[in-house]
């Protein structure tokens, strides 16, 4: 289902290696991965191929899916291609099963010239998240990891 898929892309002005070594650093990712308005802390990263994952993410403004103001995301990693691609599946923790399920995010990266082509493609994604605020805070996730890249 269309509605179900959601997708953004920035190019960003840094290598592919760079970009994707910001995916393998637990202290990176808790810096440029939590999008505009949340603080994230990655309590679980194993960056191989059945590794987990786990990020939570705790919001100034918003409300949470996991309790009032958080977010926990468990996720693991389906494929890992260095400087190409990320490819990751994440367990929603929520009573509400429009916030839960498990949603599959690919990240791909594509050497252009001055920079990287990154597409992010979210598969399956829980019913209870919007297209329009899900494709913005992934836009201002890839704005963060541009800032911390650049």
């Amino acid at each position: 289902m269309d509605d179900r898929r959601h997708t953004t892309s920035r190019r960003i002005g840094s290598t592919p290696d760079a970009i994707y070594a910001a995916f393998l650093d637990r202290d990176a990712l808790s810096k440029w991965l939590p999008p505009e308005g949340a603080a994230g802390h990655v309590d679980i990263l194993e960056p191989r191929v059945g590794g987990r994952f786990r990020m939570t993410l705790t919001f100034q403004a918003a409300t949470g899916k996991s309790s009032e103001n958080t977010d926990v995301v468990d996720g693991r990693f389906v494929d890992l291609v260095r400087g190409k691609r990320i490819v990751q599946a994440f367990e929603f923790v929520s009573d509400d099963p429009a916030f839960a399920g498990t949603m599959t995010m690919t990240w791909s990266l594509e050497a252009v010239a001055g920079g990287t082509d990154v597409t992010v493609v979210a598969d399956d994604v829980p019913a209870g998240i919007s297209k329009a605020d899900h494709e913005e805070g992934l836009a201002s996730t890839l704005a963060n990891l541009a800032a911390f890249v650049e």
